[in-house]
């Protein structure tokens, strides 16, 4: 929607600034065991692997860090974790998804379910919201990859769905299957992306003022700040002027 920031830009830019880096790598490393156990320890036989590589390399994690959450997936050492999907809603009825790894589950489903009663929110059942998202491929490249109308050109001959871009960068869209193959066109055109991963898209936003925005963003960044927590996705959007001001 023209004249309004989506969550994710919002949540993007915010990470992008104040995330602690140790923070970021181990769970950039947890992903990488993980995905390297469900498939061969090897990026060039395993996409998912290949994507959680490529992303790690995109912000800085040395080379040593990725060797060994690799090798990690094959040790005795290595924790087990589970994937597992927690659905809620958040103030003003915004949906949330929250996408976790972990070792133990009932610590993370507990730390979930008090971080959502405590700032406004509930945690519902599987697929309370999951109906609203859309599983889709997500491609961010920054500002300086080109302009709006280069990165749309780029993705309509590369395959891609939608493309969103402002002045932080360009974000474009695939369907689940697509993604591999529209990665591969737009690094040819537009070089390495900043990331390259499955999300859950909003069919549609919710609008949100100030007040239950920045609820909602200290929610969001709550549970992001758990250690078990990989992803979380939400369904609002602020105007331009109050984004503006909670992202300073």
């Amino acid at each position: 929607m023209a004249g309004h920031s989506h969550a994710k830009n919002i949540m993007h830019r915010k990470g992008k600034s104040d995330a602690a880096r140790s923070k970021v790598f181990s769970k950039l490393a947890r992903e990488i065991t993980v995905a390297a156990k469900l498939g061969v320890p090897d990026p060039a036989f395993n996409s998912r692997l290949r994507l959680a590589v490529s992303n790690a390399r995109a912000l800085s994690m040395p080379r040593d860090n990725i060797e060994r959450a690799i090798k990690k997936a094959s040790g005795s050492e290595g924790e087990n974790y589970e994937e597992i999907r927690y659905e809620g809603y958040g103030p003003g009825g915004v949906a949330v998804i929250v996408e976790a790894l972990t070792d133990n589950r009932n610590r993370t489903a507990s730390n979930i379910r008090s971080t959502f009663s405590k700032n406004g929110g509930a945690l519902g059942e599987t697929n309370s919201v999951g109906f609203m998202f859309d599983r889709v491929g997500e491609i961010a490249y920054p500002a300086s990859a080109g302009s709006a109308d280069k990165v749309m050109e780029a993705a309509i001959e590369a395959g891609a769905d939608d493309v969103e871009s402002d002045e932080e960068g360009h974000w474009i869209y695939t369907s689940f299957e697509a993604m591999s193959e529209v990665a591969a066109a737009l690094q040819k055109a537009l070089g390495e992306p900043e990331s390259a991963k499955f999300i859950f898209k909003p069919q549609n936003y919710v609008p949100v003022d100030a007040e239950k925005g920045e609820t909602l963003m200290k929610l969001i960044g709550i549970l992001e700040d758990d250690d078990d927590v990989q992803n979380v996705y939400a369904n609002f959007e602020m105007s331009d002027e109050d984004a503006a001001r909670l992202a300073s």
